[in-house]
């Protein structure tokens, strides 16, 4: 997962959603002449619409999603929509499936964090795992999803060090949250292109 700073915190989207989706634009962008090769221009007007549909799911559902690490907490941005989780919130976080955190208000899991199989963790250089934050250990090992090297294991690595300074200085003490809920952003835009395009894409081929 790569990471970048936005000026106001950590974005680590996946690396393997976004080479995904890279590859699906292009299978899509190959459809697309093909079918201005082997057809006129309404045709591709015409079936133009299915494979715009498929790129813009690979872009919402693989290329956009990310976690962002802030001075005020973790942001999962999923397909549809984002959830801000203020660090007080917080009571632990997990990585069976995807980094997931459990907070206060319920659990959450990022759906660009998901976690590796079980069998890639042995392929992390033993002195990497010793250096992972004490709340990474369960039963004395690490799940693979902390594997550092996969999307779930680099997320997790940088909310539990941050998690993990702020409980250590004692600010998560006695912690006090100032809203009943989590802030949530709907991605209405993303919503409605994908509604239009699907709508679009099934009378083209319907016609």
């Amino acid at each position: 997962m790569a990471s970048g700073d936005t000026g106001t915190g950590i974005t680590m989207p996946s690396r393997f959603g976004r080479i995904l989706a890279v590859i699906i634009a292009i299978v899509a962008l190959v459809g697309v002449v093909l079918t201005a090769v082997e057809s006129d221009f309404g045709a591709i007007l015409r079936f133009g619409w299915p494979f715009a549909f498929v790129a813009y799911v690979a872009y919402a559902v693989f290329w956009k999603p990310s976690v962002e690490v802030s001075d005020g907490g973790v942001t999962m941005r999923n397909v549809l929509r984002s959830i801000h989780l203020p660090w007080p919130s917080i009571q632990r976080i997990d990585t069976k499936y995807a980094l997931t955190l459990y907070t206060s208000y319920g659990h959450y899991s990022a759906w660009a964090a998901p976690a590796p199989t079980r069998y890639s963790v042995g392929s992390v250089d033993k002195s990497e795992i010793n250096r992972l934050p004490e709340s990474s250990y369960f039963a004395g090992t690490i799940r693979p999803g902390d594997n550092p090297a996969s999307d779930s294991g680099s997320a997790a690595l940088v909310v539990r060090l941050k998690w993990e300074a702020l409980r250590d200085a004692g600010y998560l003490d006695d912690a006090r949250l100032e809203q009943e809920r989590p802030t949530v952003r709907w991605h209405l835009v993303t919503i409605i292109v994908l509604i239009a395009l699907g709508t679009a894409s099934v009378l083209s081929v319907s016609l």
